[in-house]
């Protein structure tokens, strides 16, 4: 980079002199940087704050959607995801929306058929969406094909996305090396894409791979290249000014409150090293440092107890091993926990990269990465020396059948004989577009929902989810009361929540003698989470100001050297009556007093439907109950035959591990 400017040129604000061609940047905090931080609950409420502000910097396009959004908007933040897009929009009128768009997968975790993905694209640009980042995770472009005309018939922009992966430590390996990534980019030029992005979704690309990936597009290709790679291996800096180096005209970044592990690069770094440079990106340095003051102020706080502080680094080198997105790390780890195995960790490590390269060395992106990540899972602790893969996931099977795309290698015959064995669609692959062997679906979801969905977003929305979609449109519209756990808090109530575990580390939970006052009907309970810790608080408003009235520690770990905490629930007399409120959700039934052989939940998850009613005959190994784990299913089979005895669980409910679904007898 030359054509240098001396220091006392060099102008901090927006109105330095403008480098000629200078990189453009597309911000990611309000999604890509919250989901990969905290587990993408971010709520629409807390965007706004600095809406007007992003709008004003000069993004080349500011990602407001998309990816795990819609997913977790609606499930766990009672929130619509279409509201979403309209309200910002209303906030944000300069600068393009772009969306993370999952291909034929869409914003959920499988292929769709050709009428819904059509619709959902119609939807999106209606609603305000502009920039169509779209994906799919085998880098299968067949994929492409219903949503890429959709877009192109709204008028918006296609930018289409290579994976980025290596079977490899870098660039060169037998399978994704540079002729792989340059034909799939002349590929997408031929497919009409206006951009093409470089998705490297685990921070795998080093600095000289950058380098040579983005000179090799630039000769090939003539629309704009977009790099967009994970802070994760901490690598992405570097790459990014490599990249720089050779010509890529687009870089992704978050404002640094939403930086660094495994979200993005932050952008002021960049914006300082560019400074006076020929590609200045010519942003205001002052603007930058007032948004992220909001952010430190009025929003991180509602969010740091989601944070994984239990490492000191930020950085995982570990990824360049296995390859798995940090957000989908994380997802195993807990899911490990949750069923008491994480001592199992690193023979999950082991065993990851033997089942991708038996499920064709696929990118690990979603879905892809949920689907190996918890087929790995199931193998390490369900497998014995007699057999692999006891328990493979719907998902997998589907991967066998060809429902997902072609893999870039074949996937191993044994393993997809054995998941193909009684699939419902056939034990043959098939090797057509996916999507020509679904039948069309949103006529049927319409249907379904009728009476409960006001428009056709409500029916597209049903359509992707149909258990949390119905789940959410009931309580959208008052047909049942919204549970706490989705309600916001208050900035008030998360600084409560802190203040009182740093008071519980240090031996201070209680203020002694101080009568403890009556539990009032504003009462609401809070799980706190820090590292192993966990407390159940109860925060109630009085006169604007929350109150912390008891706190009760489940479960500690206390850290070595961390002094523990007394725990003292304070005693209150009962509540005083409550206001009238609308029905709370029933409570799972209890495990019906019935004599027969129970069929348990292996792990967690939720209900997805059960194939069976009371009263009916069943045969050992005849699929009883669909149980999703980590958006994963798992057909759980009879252990015996017999009649169902009795059903404990109803869709869409949650389970622990080794509960008891059902009775047969």
């Amino acid at each position: 980079m030359s054509d240098q400017v001396t220091m006392t040129e060099m102008n901090y604000g927006n109105d330095r002199p403008k480098a000629k061609n200078p990189v453009k940047v597309e911000d990611l905090s309000i999604r890509d940087g919250h989901q990969s931080l905290f587990a993408t609950r971010g709520r629409t409420e807390d965007m706004i704050p600095v809406a007007e502000m992003l709008d004003e910097v000069g993004f080349w396009a500011i990602e407001t959607w998309g990816g795990a959004t819609f997913d977790t908007m609606h499930r766990f933040l009672n929130e619509d995801p279409w509201e979403r897009l309209r309200t910002l929009k209303r906030y944000m009128k300069k600068t393009p929306f772009s969306m993370l768009l999952r291909a034929q997968n869409l914003v959920g975790y499988r292929n769709y058929a050709d009428d819904l993905a059509k619709v959902f694209v119609e939807r999106a640009a209606e609603n305000g969406m502009d920039v169509f980042r779209t994906f799919d995770a085998l880098n299968d472009y067949r994929n492409f094909e219903t949503v890429v005309k959709a877009i192109k018939a709204c008028g918006k922009h296609f930018q289409g996305c290579i994976c980025y992966t290596l079977t490899a430590p870098r660039l060169g390996g037998e399978v994704y090396n540079l002729d792989y990534y340059v034909n799939k980019g002349k590929d997408l030029e031929s497919m009409g894409a206006d951009s093409i992005c470089v998705k490297d979704m685990a921070g795998l690309i080093a600095p000289y791979d950058a380098y040579a990936v983005i000179k090799a597009l630039k000769e090939n290709v003539k629309v704009p290249i977009n790099l967009h790679s994970h802070f994760t291996s901490g690598m992405s800096p570097m790459s990014h000014l490599k990249a720089i180096e050779a010509g890529v005209d687009i870089v992704d970044t978050c404002m640094s409150p939403y930086a660094y592990r495994t979200s993005h690069a932050a952008l002021e770094p960049l914006v300082m090293g560019l400074l006076g440079t020929n590609r200045d990106t010519g942003f205001d340095i002052k603007l930058l440092a007032k948004i992220n003051e909001t952010l430190e102020k009025e929003v991180m706080p509602k969010y740091r107890h989601l944070l994984d502080d239990t490492k000191l680094s930020i950085i995982d080198i570990n990824v360049l091993l296995h390859q798995t997105p940090g957000g989908m790390l994380s997802n195993l780890v807990n899911q490990l926990r949750e069923m008491d195995a994480l001592d199992k960790i690193d023979e999950v490590y082991k065993e990851l990269p033997r089942v991708r390269k038996e499920l064709g060395q696929i990118p690990l992106v979603t879905p892809t990465s949920q689907i190996v990540g918890i087929q790995t899972v199931n193998n390490v602790l369900f497998d014995d020396e007699k057999e692999r893969y006891k328990m493979i996931t719907a998902q997998v099977k589907d991967l066998c059948y060809g429902l997902y795309g072609k893999t870039a290698v074949p996937i191993d015959t044994e393993v997809q004989k054995k998941a193909l064995k009684g699939y419902a669609r056939g034990e043959d692959p098939i090797s057509c577009r996916p999507a020509e062997v679904l039948e069309p679906e949103l006529e049927k979801a319409q249907e379904e929902i009728k009476g409960l969905a006001a428009d056709i977003d409500d029916e597209v929305l049903y359509a992707i989810y149909p258990v949390t979609g119905k789940k959410f449109l009931k309580w959208k519209y008052g047909k049942e009361a919204v549970p706490d756990e989705v309600k916001p808090i208050s900035l008030e109530d998360a600084k409560a929540k802190l203040e009182l575990v740093a008071k519980a580390w240090a031996g201070n939970v209680v203020e002694k003698n101080k009568e403890a006052p009556d539990k009032g009907e504003n009462l609401r309970t809070f799980n706190v989470f820090m590292g192993e810790d966990y407390f159940e608080v109860g925060v109630e408003e009085v006169g604007g100001t929350p109150m912390v009235n008891y706190i009760q520690q489940i479960q500690a770990q206390i850290p070595a050297g961390m002094p523990a905490a007394p725990v003292a629930p304070v005693a209150a007399p009962a509540a005083a009556p409550a206001a009238a409120k609308p029905a709370a959700p029933a409570a799972a039934p209890k495990p019906a007093a019935v004599d027969g052989t129970p069929l348990t939940a292996p792990m967690p998850g939720m209900i997805v439907k059960y194939e069976k009613n009371v009263g009916d005959s069943v045969s050992e190994g005849e699929t009883v109950v669909v149980l999703e784990a980590m958006k994963m299913e798992n057909a759980l089979p009879a252990p015996v035959s017999g009649e169902i005895k009795a059903i404990n669980f109803g869709n869409g409910d949650s389970v622990a591990k080794n509960d008891v679904l059902c009775v047969i007898g």
